[in-house]
């Protein structure tokens, strides 16, 4: 067991986790330590902030006093982390400083583990980057999407930049091959859309007049004889926002697993293209320390890269 784990800590919060929730520290604090046993000892009132027991939405403040009680946790490797998964990781960030890292995320990673996944981007960076007290996501993109993902390296960066969020300051731009010729008159699609769990825990969206506004604006970059590339930038941040409005639209992306066209997905699996074709090439954003807006791009991985030189007739 963790040695930190075994004792009581008092732990005096900085600015680095000011108006951070108490639970949500606690579980990044306590690596290993199950979530069912960390809501346990709040709700028992052995976590107390200033000497007071608190709900697990409390939210910190400098200055705060917090005590953590010892947790048992029973011994077993860590087999979450793979070692030459983790310096891979190394290949794929575009940018870092001390603030932030900005990361092209390789399709069919996790940006964090849970749900059956034990690998993610959060961890695998927390195991390249030990030294590093704080490292979240700032945002998340689906599994199978690659490209641009920004982690904050303090607080205060992922306040800043939740704010510019909240403030629709952050430009994020995917490229993504769709079905069929989208038309030129076609900018946006605005559809209101809603989040279901199925019995097996998958999630799935769809367009309901029940769900959440939502929209995306669209700009054709390349069209084919059978597909057409283009750029979709999400003014809103749904689930699965761009894969379902691309579907809504008649146009569905280049195999998507759960929103595709079977059709055409076969015939690009018939020529060696087997990964979903959405990519979040490019962020701009208000750097969190300096105030100068910055933007990068992810370069496309070797598969997307390939199908749009060699196979260009083919789709």
């Amino acid at each position: 067991m963790n040695e930190e784990f075994k004792t009581v800590q008092l732990i005096e919060i900085t600015d680095d986790h000011a108006l951070q929730r108490v639970d949500n520290y606690l579980i990044a604090r306590l690596k290993g330590v199950p979530k069912s046993m960390i809501y346990r000892v709040l709700r028992k009132g052995e976590v107390r902030v200033n000497k007071k027991r608190v709900k697990p939405e409390y939210k910190l403040s400098i200055g705060d006093v917090l005590r953590i009680p010892p947790v048992r946790v029973a011994d077993k490797p860590n087999n979450n982390v793979n070692l030459n998964k983790v310096a891979s990781l190394e290949t794929h960030i575009l940018y870092e400083d001390d603030r932030i890292i900005v990361f092209n995320k390789p399709s069919g990673i996790a940006v964090h583990g849970g749900s059956g996944v034990n690998f993610g981007v959060i961890e695998g960076l927390r195991a390249l980057r030990p030294d590093s007290r704080f490292l979240e996501l700032v945002h998340r993109i689906d599994r199978d999407t690659s490209g641009c993902l920004l982690i904050a390296k303090k607080r205060s960066a992922l306040r800043h930049l939740h704010e510019q969020l909240r403030h629709k300051q952050v430009d994020k731009r995917y490229h993504a091959l769709v079905c069929g010729q989208w038309p030129e008159h076609r900018f946006k699609v605005v559809a209101a859309l809603e989040k279901n769990t199925l019995k097996s825990g998958e999630r799935l969206v769809s367009v309901s007049l029940n769900g959440k506004p939502s929209e995306t604006r669209y700009r054709i970059l390349e069209q084919f004889s059978k597909s057409t590339l283009v750029e979709a930038s999400p003014i809103t941040g749904r689930t699965h926002q761009i894969r379902v409005h691309c579907l809504h639209a008649g146009h569905p992306i280049a195999q998507d697993s759960k929103y595709g066209d079977s059709v055409f997905d076969a015939r690009l699996k018939s020529i060696g293209f087997n990964r979903l074709f959405l990519h979040a090439n490019s962020i701009s954003f208000i750097h969190p320390s300096t105030e100068k807006k910055m933007k990068f791009t992810a370069p496309y991985d070797e598969a997307l890269t390939k199908l749009l030189s060699e196979h260009v007739h083919d789709i």
